[in-house]
C-alpha cells in the first residue's frame, strides 16, 4: 500500500510518502504554499512512485493555520478528481499525540495549539507505552487556563507552545505520522466531505451598500455673452 501524507496545519509543513517499509519526507518552514507540489514531487521521486500509484492520500484537518489546512484540502480534492485516490482526514491533534507517543512521552499531556485572539485549542490525553486515551475533548480556552495548568506542572505539548509556556515541549504534527495512522484506518471520504477542524464559527462582516457618487454635469461657455 502506498500512502501520501500532507500536513500543513503548523508552521513546519511536511509531506511524506510511505511505500511498504520505505518512507520519504519533505519539510518546509514558514509556509510557502507554492512549495507544496515541489515537496510532493520530491517524495515521489525518492520512492520511484508515479502519481497514479498512490493508494491513499491523508491530510491533517487541523486545527491550526487556516490557509495551510485549506491548501492541503484543495490539493487532496484535486488529486482525487485526477487519480481516484482514497482520501482520509485526520485530526492534527491526534497526529501530535501519536508523535508524542513515538517520542516516548508518557503520562497526562495537554495538547495546545494557538487559536488566535489570546485563546488556545486544548485537549488532554493519557499516554502510555501501549497508546493513548483522550481525557478531555478538544475545546477553545483562554490563555489563563493553559497558564494555570503549566504552573501546576502539566506537560504542555504542541507546535509553538514555548512561545507562551516556557516549560512546554514542542511537538509538531507530521505527515509521516499521518501515513502511519492512515494504515490503520478505513473511513475514507469523498473530497467534498473533508472538513477542517476549527470549533469557532466563521464570522463575516457584510460590506455596506455601494454609494452612488453623482458627477456634476460639465459646464459650457455661454454663446450669448458679448461682454469685453
Amino acid at each position: 500500500m502506498i500512502i501520501l501524507g500532507v500536513e500543513f496545519s503548523a508552521p513546519q509543513r511536511t509531506v511524506a510518502l510511505r511505500r511498504g517499509a520505505a518512507l520519504a519526507e519533505a519539510t518546509e518552514q514558514g509556509g510557502r504554499h507554492t512549495a507544496a507540489l515541489g515537496m510532493i514531487e520530491k517524495v515521489l521521486t525518492e520512492t520511484a512512485t508515479g502519481r497514479g500509484e498512490v493508494d491513499i492520500l491523508v491530510v491533517g484537518l487541523g486545527p491550526g493555520s487556516y490557509t495551510g489546512i485549506r491548501g492541503a484540502l484543495a490539493l487532496a480534492q484535486g488529486w482525487q478528481l485526477a487519480n481516484g485516490v482514497k482520501l482520509l482526514g485526520v485530526s492534527s491533534v491526534e497526529a501530535i499525540v501519536a508523535r508524542a507517543h513515538a517520542e516516548q512521552l508518557t503520562g497526562r499531556v495537554a495538547v495546545v495549539i494557538d487559536a488566535q485572539r489570546t485563546e488556545f485549542y486544548l485537549a488532554s490525553y493519557d499516554v502510555t507505552a501501549a497508546g493513548w486515551t483522550e481525557i478531555e475533548p478538544l475545546r477553545i480556552v483562554p490563555l489563563a487556563e493553559v497558564q494555570a495548568r503549566a504552573e501546576a506542572g502539566a506537560l504542555i505539548i504542541g507546535p509553538e507552545v514555548t512561545r507562551w509556556f516556557p516549560t512546554g515541549r514542542i511537538v509538531f504534527p507530521t505527515a509521516a505520522t499521518l501515513t502511519a495512522l492512515a494504515g490503520q484506518r478505513t473511513d475514507f471520504v469523498a473530497g467534498e466531505h473533508l472538513e477542517p477542524i476549527y470549533l469557532r464559527e466563521t464570522t463575516f462582516v457584510k460590506a455596506p451598500p455601494s454609494r452612488v457618487i453623482e458627477t456634476p454635469a460639465p459646464q459650457t461657455a455661454g454663446h450669448g455673452d458679448t461682454s469685453r
